[in-house]
């Protein structure tokens, strides 16, 4: 059976920035299984995988307008230090904030005196991404699977949904 819409895809994955660094890895780990079609993964590494089969292997390029997409310096900005009053806060933790386009991730990148500075931009964006894939197995999706969006493992999904 091969890669195309609808499948589930069950695989292990390296992935690195083009200076080598490691960004994750599953290989010695628990695979990653998800339903091809679903924008579960950037669109780039989802169309290398189609027509490929059980026990391929291949290596993917995955350019930012394919990944993450590029960084937007409009996206940092400095808030005051007050709105994190109480809170024991550092370089690195991730919030939830409301801006005019609604809930974005952020992150803290510096903190300065008065001022938090924090980065609406995915921790990903601007990076060209190297995938390494071993292709494990792919099936059908079922019915309840395509309807919820995900894949579900042994004895249903514990996602809340009524089956």
């Amino acid at each position: 059976m091969i890669v195309a819409a609808n499948k589930v895809v069950k695989m292990h994955y390296s992935v690195m920035d083009n200076d080598g660094n490691s960004i994750d890895n599953s290989f010695g780990g628990e695979p990653l299984h998800f339903i091809i079609g679903t924008g579960y993964l950037i669109s780039g590494l989802e169309n290398a995988l189609q027509g490929k089969q059980p026990g391929d292997t291949l290596s993917v390029k995955v350019e930012p307008d394919e990944g993450y997409g590029e960084r937007h310096d409009n996206l940092m900005q400095a808030v005051p230090k007050s709105m994190f009053e109480g809170m024991e806060i550092e370089v690195g933790m991730q919030f939830r904030a409301s801006t005019d386009d609604g809930d974005q991730s952020v992150m803290i990148i510096d903190i300065q005196d008065e001022e938090v500075i924090v980065d609406g931009n995915n921790p990903l964006a601007g990076i060209t991404l190297n995938f390494d894939v071993e292709i494990l197995e792919v099936r059908d999706a079922t019915e309840e699977e395509l309807t919820h969006g995900h894949v579900h493992g042994e004895g249903g999904c514990g996602c809340g949904h009524d089956h």
